[in-house]
């Protein structure tokens, strides 16, 4: 297997339509984390993203006879407008079929590029099922975005052209994974030439199915998957990609979303460009390597692998950079409701920049503060600032990494509700989509009362929502079926201590 895809993709060919792309020095972060570390500029591709390499690599390969049937394929993405591309160069009818929920800028670029898009159903798996149907009933060749040899070879060109740009030492290489057909074609190469380099993958937490599936030693399907970083946003890695992975990837990182955007502005201040999530993975990967082993003194590279975000996007990725770099606090703080008492807490903060400040009298004779507070990793880390609060006699609870703080109760913070009672709490992700809320009114709201609705936009496919419903104990199970029918993703956060101090 090792030498049959070192000649594919030595004899890859893409360079019709996809361009080499440089390696540029990360040099405020490699001051930061005492590294070399280099960016992989796959976002200055034609299409802002990698995958034209594999899509070019496939199509250009088909036979004539496969050619005139046309191709198809199912993404909601990169993959999409590589195929569109590469189709319209090579003057071959495309058809994409996207999810109704993709949006409307990237639907417009494969439109763009020559396709005929076709939307269908609300996510992935729907879109891929029509799409593999019209294969049976028109005869489309179908372009797998990752498990195909073909596509895995033209994305291993990155490594090629790693080896040939930069030719002295090099630690390691790190590489976004999601169906893993780019770190397959990466790490296959590297270590047939160069295996003391390293490659490492990096997943989302929330979508780490290679992860998952090098500790079963099998192929795994998630459950769910997180949609932040939608690039990478796969149940299942690929037959071809896990025998290829399995071998020759040395290790797996995982990251979460605080720590993507993070790295989503490490790379805008280096490079003063704008990744998308998935772009952003191997920075975030890199980063969290070097603080967990301390290495320093050596050169790294990450692929930069995609720049197609959604503008309105940025706001939800601006709020959450500073908790990523670790630079940002976000606490619960219970002071005595009487005269002078948040005076001395804004004493107890000293000179510390204050981000967020919500305040809210309480009936219990005490107030809870939610605060959000700049901190340095080094200098004056999180602990340390809770540990000198505590000292001075406030009760601080660390909301740092509670999800149901930062995306609802830091914009709901008022006051409780003493009437309500039998109230369960819960996050969903609601796609964005006309009908979505009456979905879930009409499953939920119509059998029980919501005390409590919050809602909002991150610019992506799909929306945060956090609701409460009034559910008698006796009432439980038919509420559970009712919730597992809904088809949302959802998690019960009544016990959640956010929730508990400052709306229950």
């Amino acid at each position: 297997m090792l030498e049959h895809t070192i000649k594919k993709i030595l004899n890859a060919r893409i360079y019709d339509v996809a361009v080499e792309t440089p390696i540029h020095p990360a040099r405020q972060l490699s001051e930061r984390l005492d590294n070399n570390i280099l960016l992989k500029r796959e976002d200055l591709q034609p299409v802002f993203s990698f995958k034209i390499r594999g899509a070019y690599n496939k199509i250009i390969q088909l036979s004539q006879a496969e050619r005139e049937r046309g191709v198809v394929t199912a993404s909601a993405g990169n993959h999409a407008q590589g195929v569109a591309l590469a189709a319209q160069y090579l003057g071959i009818r495309a058809t994409i079929v996207m999810p109704k929920t993709t949006p409307e800028i990237k639907i417009d670029a494969v439109r763009a590029r020559g396709a005929e898009v076709v939307l269908h159903g609300e996510a992935f798996p729907q879109a891929l099922e029509l799409s593999l149907q019209l294969v049976e009933e028109k005869g489309y060749v179908y372009i797998h975005p990752y498990d195909d040899p073909d596509v895995i070879a033209g994305q291993g060109t990155i490594a090629m052209e790693i080896l040939r740009q930069h030719q002295g030492d090099l630690h390691a290489i790190f590489v976004p994974c999601g169906g893993g057909g780019l770190l397959a074609g990466i790490a296959t190469y590297i270590k047939y030439l160069r295996p003391e380099i390293k490659v490492i993958g990096v997943e989302p937490k929330d979508s780490n199915c290679l992860q998952q599936a090098l500790q079963a030693d099998d192929r795994v399907v998630l459950p769910q998957v997180g949609l932040f970083a939608d690039g990478v946003a796969v149940g299942q890695i690929g037959k071809h990609t896990f025998e290829l992975c399995r071998q020759y990837v040395d290790d797996v990182v995982t990251v979460d979303n605080d720590e993507i955007c993070a790295a989503i502005k490490d790379i805008y201040d280096d490079t003063r460009s704008i990744t998308e999530p998935a772009g952003a993975l191997a920075v975030a990967g890199i980063k969290k390597y070097v603080y967990k082993t301390g290495i320093s003194g050596q050169t790294m590279v990450a692929v930069d692998s995609g720049a197609n975000i959604n503008f309105d996007r940025l706001r939800y990725v601006a709020e959450r950079a500073e908790l990523g770099e670790r630079r940002e606090a976000i606490i619960a703080v219970t002071i005595p409701e009487e005269p002078g008492s948040f005076k001395r807490f804004c004493e107890a903060l000293g000179t510390r920049q204050i981000t967020e400040f919500n305040y809210r009298y309480h009936t219990n004779g005490q107030a809870h503060i939610f605060v959000g507070v700049q901190t340095h990793p080094d200098t004056d880390p999180r602990k340390a600032l809770i540990a000198e609060l505590q000292n001075q006699g406030f009760p601080v609870l660390d909301l740092t990494r509670n999800e149901l703080a930062k995306l609802h109760i830091r914009h709901m913070v008022g006051g409780h509700a003493d009437a309500v009672n039998n109230e369960r709490v819960f996050r969903f992700e609601f796609p964005e989509r006309p009908g979505a809320l009456f979905n879930f009114l009409n499953q939920l709201g119509g059998r029980w009362n919501i005390s409590m609705f919050h809602y909002r936009n991150h610019g992506a496919a799909d929306a945060r929502v956090l609701a409460a419903l009034q559910v008698n104990e006796e009432e439980y199970a038919e509420f559970e079926q009712a919730l597992s029918t809904l088809g949302y993703p959802f998690w019960e956060e009544t016990d959640n201590p956010a929730y508990q101090l400052f709306l229950a």
